[in-house]
């Protein structure tokens, strides 16, 4: 059991900051970006820009997927010096896509008090643009860089039954566009570009409309895609259920034993998949 107790006063708030448009902050980080001793960022040109724009001067620590280990260790001295840090990326809410959870659960490791500042989402805003249900979805991350595993990505996902987020880097969006039209062309999709700005583009289609259509006009900006599940949930639990018990074939006669136990309870009492659903209410 962890509780939070800071003999040294250090504090750790998770600032989430606008994904676009700048006006997108609220009046309390505004006031935490204000009074903590030092801002840890992931990019130190795009921090500054925001601060610049707040007429906020804070001393700046970089920490992101280059130096998350090192970084992290020198946030935490900082935390046992008794300072007060936040934490923020370069747009939406930190942590989710973005570095910084091994920073949040060494604050939490060590006993130091962690305040999350919520604020905006590229996530939840695509989702209420879709206009596709979000009562229960998906936020499967970036695909793979390599091209077998994006393949085994997309494949799984195809049969997922709820709404699905992607979000993944401006030049990929072709690539990422393309893994998804193959597997599946005819599948309704969403596609918000440069979200919250004045530029902010919105496109619907099925994925391989939109592919084609960001062949030949190609975008180079932030973006988040939205896809409607697969309306049969009973391939996605079929598959998890022949993925489960592969792997039991290849253990030993216990482990085996055991995972089929599981396979079943879930099939007949909970069905497979239910303790991983994602909730945003």
């Amino acid at each position: 059991m962890s509780t939070e107790s800071s003999a040294s006063g250090g504090q750790l708030y998770v600032v989430s900051t606008p994904i676009g448009n700048l006006d997108d902050i609220t009046i309390r980080a505004i006031a935490v970006l204000q009074s903590v001793d030092v801002i840890v960022c992931e990019e130190m040109k795009e921090a500054r820009r925001l601060l610049d724009y707040y007429d906020i001067n804070k001393e700046l620590l970089e920490l992101n997927e280059h130096n998350d280990t090192e970084a992290t260790i020198t946030a935490v001295k900082l935390l046992a010096a008794g300072k007060k840090i936040a934490l923020i990326s370069d747009a939406g809410t930190p942590v989710v896509a973005d570095p910084g959870s091994l920073l949040v659960a060494a604050a939490i490791r060590y006993g130091y008090p962690v305040h999350v500042v919520p604020g905006p989402s590229s996530i939840l805003t695509a989702l209420v643009r879709s206009g596709m249900p979000m009562d229960q979805f998906l936020y499967a991350g970036m695909l793979s860089r390599k091209k077998d595993e994006r393949v085994h990505q997309v494949r799984m996902l195809a049969l997922e039954p709820r709404t699905m987020v992607l979000l993944d880097t401006p030049y990929r969006l072709t690539t990422v566009l393309g893994a998804l039209a193959e597997v599946m062309p005819d599948r309704r999709a969403y596609i918000g570009c440069n979200l919250t700005m004045p530029n902010e583009s919105h496109h619907y289609g099925t994925l391989s409309e939109l592919h084609e259509h960001f062949k030949t006009n190609r975008f180079r900006g932030e973006y988040a895609i939205v896809i409607e599940g697969n309306p049969s949930a009973k391939g996605w639990y079929s598959f998890v259920e022949e993925s489960n018990l592969s792997l039991a074939a290849s253990d030993d006669d216990e482990n085996e034993e055991a995972t089929t136990q599981a396979i079943t309870h879930d099939h007949n009492g909970q069905q497979v998949g239910e303790k991983n659903k994602t909730r945003w209410q």
